[in-house]
């Protein structure tokens, strides 16, 4: 999971949504990747928040699938200009 790029770790969740260290993995990787903020518009277009958000309902009480999801979500939804505040709703 760690080279997986964006698609990658979105299919890895989508898939395997179920099983906590899958969800732990694609989102810590969805994080990073996320970080460099000319990666978020494309990792949201490919349906990284959705993805996300499914991975967090699905374990509720994994502390480290939600600090990751919140991070990635959180870098996801970074940036001020127009696409970053759209993204942001």
């Amino acid at each position: 999971v760690r080279a997986m790029g964006v698609a990658a770790a979105v299919a890895a969740l989508r898939a395997h949504a179920s099983v906590s260290r899958v969800a732990f993995a694609a989102c810590g990787r969805l994080a990073s990747i996320c970080a460099e903020e000319q990666n978020c518009q494309a990792a949201a277009d490919a349906g990284t928040i959705e993805a996300i958000v499914a991975a967090m309902q699905a374990h509720p009480q994994h502390a480290a699938v939600q600090r990751y999801g919140c991070k990635a979500l959180c870098n996801v939804c970074a940036g001020t200009n127009a696409a970053g505040l759209a993204r942001l709703q």
